[in-house]
């Protein structure tokens, strides 16, 4: 069994590490910073072998030089991110797309393209293991903002997404979930399974906690960009949700 580890950095980003007991191998998922990531591995014994980037943001890949400065001490680190966006990323040792895998110890990760928040953007799905590391695609109950792609992109990639095992665990790069909710609600006031969602975040943020990671069964009750008919309903929803 994987183990994965949440490491809160800046004002509302998760860092992912991801450990394999098996092999002792340990990845960071979109590291945005180094220090705080570095001592989370090394409080647990773990040392960083690879990072996963899932797209060029600077709160994505801003923790990856410094991360593969200081695994010179133990063998050294592979960074992997999206070919699409390799002259974004300099620190870039491997690129990768659509189809192509990544492997923790003897755990695979299938990549999937998923353009929209930034032209090249992936994600990393660990089928057997049944968790996917989404960057600012999918969020608790949002989507990342259309920044570099289109409206018919995010809904391709929210159908793909809802496709998925319900049981699969969703890993995103945010603490959004609380202001999403209260827009979902605007848009369904009477999803029973929305508002019940939301007590359980409020009461979580209330006491400090962290609301992800979550589920694909859970965002397919309660993600009303997941829920979107079509590419016109999401594309209303994520200019709404931008403009409130």
């Amino acid at each position: 069994m994987l183990e994965v580890v949440r490491v809160p950095v800046l004002s509302d980003n998760y860092v992912w590490l991801i450990h394999d007991p098996a092999s002792g191998d340990t990845v960071a998922v979109d590291p945005a910073v180094a220090e705080p990531v570095l001592d989370a591995a090394a409080q647990r014994g773990w040392t960083i072998g690879q990072i996963w980037n899932t797209h060029w943001h600077g709160d994505h890949v801003g923790g990856n030089a410094a991360i593969k400065a200081a695994a010179k001490d133990w063998g050294g680190c592979t960074i992997t991110g999206p070919a699409a966006e390799a002259a974004k990323i300099g620190t870039l040792d491997r690129t990768v797309g659509e189809g192509d895998s990544v492997r923790i110890g003897d755990h695979v990760a299938q990549v999937m393209a998923v353009p929209a928040h930034t032209a090249g953007h992936i994600a990393y799905h660990l089928a057997d293991d049944g968790i996917i590391f989404v960057g600012d695609t999918l969020f608790a109950m949002g989507c990342g903002r259309l920044f570099e792609g289109t409206a018919a992109q995010m809904f391709a990639n929210m159908q793909r997404f809802a496709a998925l095992p319900g049981d699969t665990t969703v890993y995103c790069a945010h603490e959004y979930t609380e202001s999403n909710g209260r827009f979902a609600l605007t848009v369904e006031p009477d999803n029973a399974a929305l508002r019940a969602r939301m007590e359980s975040v409020e009461a979580a943020r209330a006491q400090g906690e962290a609301t992800v990671p979550t589920t694909i069964a859970l965002e397919r009750d309660t993600n009303i960009f997941m829920r979107a008919r079509d590419v016109a309903e999401l594309a209303q929803r994520r200019a709404a949700k931008d403009a409130a």
